[in-house]
């Protein structure tokens, strides 16, 4: 991997087009934060913005969450490797074959990126669980499937702030927890469910802390990602 400093904070680049992800970037510090580009940002936009952010500096997480059969996987991981992204991510819910051709098709690239398990959506609640057959809890399931992941050679999990502490404990330092969800205390929760302070999720555990409209929709985004700084500066080991 890249020799660039490590900063805990993905910024969610929520975006439908490529000119306002843009315009907030040229606001925002690569030495400060990453970007996370998801599925509407990149169904509009497409690799060429992802390489633009890549040639900016910054780590780039591309968050398709690859959910098919392995071999589709596998190719899909092997191309998202090819835009210089720092990490990328599959659902655990794939299943061992999935995370398995997902891990093998990575294995041996130069510089290639972190590869991550989705465990249970942060928007998910018991009953949406029960709704699609899975009688476990959100705090089992997401422990269930990150064995699972960490079993198949992923680097670590994408989970909520709630379930960090635990896996943690169980996983141990170097294995890679992302918790989407964060929430400055007094922000909204929108569609998020289980959510978290930054300072939450840094002491419950959290490497990365996914940060979307806290930092992007702000007046001065920077400043926004100074004060997040600063409230998780304390909980840092």
């Amino acid at each position: 991997m890249s020799s660039q400093p490590d900063p805990r904070i993905i910024v969610a680049l929520d975006y439908s087009a490529a000119a306002p992800a843009l315009t907030l970037v040229r606001r925002l510090d690569p030495t400060r934060c990453r970007l996370k580009v998801g599925k509407e940002l990149f169904t509009a936009a497409g690799p060429r913005l992802v390489e633009q952010l890549v040639s900016a500096g910054f780590g780039v997480f591309l968050d398709l969450k690859f959910h098919d059969i392995p071999n589709t996987v596998g190719a899909a991981c092997r191309a998202a490797a090819g835009l210089g992204v720092w990490m990328i991510n599959v659902h655990a819910l794939g299943g061992r074959a999935m995370l398995t051709a997902a891990a093998e098709a990575l294995a041996g690239l130069p510089n290639a990126p972190h590869l991550v398990a989705v465990t249970v959506l942060t928007s998910m609640r018991a009953a949406d669980l029960l709704e699609v057959g899975v009688s476990d809890t959100p705090e089992e399931a997401v422990e269930r499937l990150t064995r699972l992941a960490r079993d198949c050679g992923l680097a670590g999990v994408v989970c909520s702030a709630r379930e960090a502490a635990a896996l943690r404990a169980r996983h141990g330092p170097g294995f890679l927890l992302v918790t989407p969800g964060i929430r400055p205390a007094g922000d909204k929760a929108h569609d998020q469910v289980r959510i978290a302070t930054p300072a939450e999720a840094v002491r419950a555990g959290a490497s990365h802390l996914v940060i979307g409209r806290p930092i992007t929709q702000a007046p001065d985004p920077l400043a926004a990602l100074t004060r997040i700084e600063s409230e998780i500066e304390g909980m840092l080991p």
